[in-house]
């Protein structure tokens, strides 16, 4: 009988891992005759009624107030204090949205969102990253801030972890120590606890794959550190296990009592082959996927694992480069990998832009390009920004909606959210007349259109990346996302509404693009919408009180 059994787990295991390995060809098949002009048509419809539009921000790179209410040290105010972000700038002020709850939530009460997307910063929260420092001023702010959100009917949706770990945690390691693995699930439950009847959507993790990239491979990121033949890999297990282990303790211990969802917003580019003729350009694209995405999503919706090319591509380079091993991949436990498998009730994605793959011999070079032998570009034709690595290719993210319900919906049919997507121009740009970022919404709204009414994926939310310009990381303010532009060369961090929030304001009133005034955005002809007259009146009120 055990035999038998293992046979038959190791059969449909085998099944299960070779349909979906064909789960690139079946999207690539199914667009690779698209000519042009079909694959940019603009669809002049609406979204299904009940669609939700949001927009989003992330603590470290609006809240200020670093040190203040007893908030802990994180290693994003560790990186600009060692000067290792653009021009020696920090987040210690930012955009100062720690003193200016009721101003930001005016903004989003013109905006017409549906839902604002937040983080925790968990050094506010803990400021040591344990329970038992924990800070009540800290805890009280985003009291203030969940209860000025629903005050304006706006659903709040919080995310537990976007880069800002606590530095106390990092002195011991950070993703790289197993035992953050506990911590997170702690910080997780309190959160869960004193937030949790007014937030009914949490993401446990924003964009994993960065910190485990940038953070711990590149070290371009904070904590800076460049290990991409073992940290990396340690940090996502780790970080894969404290999502598991988060996400059952709301199930456990939450959801019946609050109704809410849990789940993960994991970035990921599109691939395409750069030679569409080659089958060997056409797989490594899938690699890249795979490697990227699947890395993390593999193991939460296909089998509590890494996905298998990824294993395969790690033990062959093990064979062949015995004398520097580019890659050391953990091994989850079967208890691991059960208690891994399944754990979210949503699927977010986070999606910016898309590359050109091809196939190559990486020989024993570290990083997923030189481990999963592809090489990844850019073709010269698509529109650049003010990031290096974002290029505006809208029909990416309709493929890859395509790609992950084939991919990892198929079975369990879980909604799509769009937990992030947007572009920066410079700093020193016109930046209230943002057409580029005009351009890259409205064309990337349709898209995520196409794929809802055309191609029949579950897509529920749209989330624009973000409220207002921050301090990006380690670009400082050199970038501004911003639907708003904020003046830094001022203490008091001014907002005003760029073109783009006149744009998605006009977009969410519409529920898509019901209105052919939408498909030609000219700056000049904007109306006083009421985004306008309510910062008007905002910036009244203020004047009001400051006298």
């Amino acid at each position: 009988v055990e035999e038998l059994s293992s046979e038959r787990d190791e059969c449909s295991h085998h099944t299960r891992v070779t349909g979906l390995r064909n789960s690139y060809q079946t999207v690539w098949d199914k667009f690779k005759s698209q000519t042009t002009a079909e694959r940019d048509l603009f669809l002049q419809k609406s979204f299904p009624f009940g669609f939700q539009w949001a927009t989003s921000s992330v603590s470290f790179k609006v809240e200020g107030g670093w040190s203040e209410g007893g908030k802990g040290e994180t290693i994003w105010d560790r990186f600009g204090h060692e000067g290792l972000a653009f021009a020696n700038q920090t987040a210690d002020l930012a955009c100062d949205s720690y003193r200016k709850v009721d101003y930001d939530v005016y903004l989003l009460r013109g905006l017409q969102v549906d839902t604002y997307q937040f983080s925790i910063s968990w050094a506010r929260i803990f400021p040591t990253g344990y329970r038992q420092s924990q800070s009540e001023k800290g805890a009280q702010y985003y009291d203030q801030l969940i209860n000025a959100l629903i005050a304006s009917g706006i659903q709040p949706i919080v995310t537990l972890y976007h880069w800002d770990l606590p530095q106390a945690l990092q002195n011991y390691g950070g993703w790289t120590n197993a035992s953050i693995v506990e911590a997170f699930k702690d910080y997780a439950d309190f959160c869960f606890s004193r937030f949790g009847d007014r937030v009914k959507i949490w993401n446990t993790f924003n964009s994993p794959w960065v910190v485990s990239h940038a953070g711990y491979g590149t070290g371009v990121h904070a904590p800076g550190v460049k290990d991409y033949v073992e940290s990396s890999y340690q940090v996502t297990h780790n970080i894969l296990k404290s999502h598991a282990e988060a996400w059952h303790a709301y199930n456990d211990n939450y959801r019946k009592t609050q109704g809410g969802k849990v789940g993960i917003a994991l970035n990921s580019d599109w691939a395409e082959p750069s030679d569409p003729a080659k089958p060997e350009d056409v797989a490594a694209a899938d690699r890249y996927l795979q490697f990227m995405l699947g890395w993390f999503a593999h193991p939460i919706f296909v089998d509590g694992d890494y996905p298998a090319i990824l294993k395969d591509q790690v033990e062959q380079k093990k064979t062949a480069c015995s004398d520097s091993v580019p890659a050391k991949l953990p091994v989850f436990t079967p208890t691991e990998s059960q208690r891994i498998l399944g754990t979210a009730d949503f699927f977010g994605l986070n999606h910016y832009t898309s590359r050109l793959v091809s196939n190559s011999n990486g020989g024993c070079t570290p990083g997923p390009d030189g481990v999963g032998d592809f090489h990844a570009t850019v073709d010269p034709t698509w529109s650049p920004t003010a990031s290096d690595w974002i290029y505006s290719v809208p029909w990416g993210l309709r493929r890859l909606l395509n790609y992950i319900s084939t991919e990892y919906l198929n079975v369990n049919k879980l909604p799509i959210y769009i937990t992030g997507n947007g572009m920066p121009t410079d700093y020193s740009v016109d930046s209230l007349t943002d057409t580029s970022i005009m351009n890259y919404m409205r064309s990337y709204i349709n898209e995520a259109l196409k794929a809802t009414l055309t191609d029949g994926v579950d897509v529920q939310r749209f989330t624009v990346q973000s409220l207002m310009d921050g301090f990006e990381a380690n670009q400082g303010y050199s970038q501004r996302f911003g639907l708003h532009y904020v003046n830094f060369e001022v203490g008091s961090r001014p907002r005003t509404p760029k073109q783009s929030a006149y744009l998605y304001s006009e977009i969410i009133e519409q529920n898509g693009f019901t209105s052919q005034k939408s498909k030609k955005f000219k700056a000049a002809e904007r109306p006083l919408t009421r985004l306008f007259l309510m910062y008007l009146i905002f910036l009244c009120t203020c004047l009001h009180y400051s006298l």
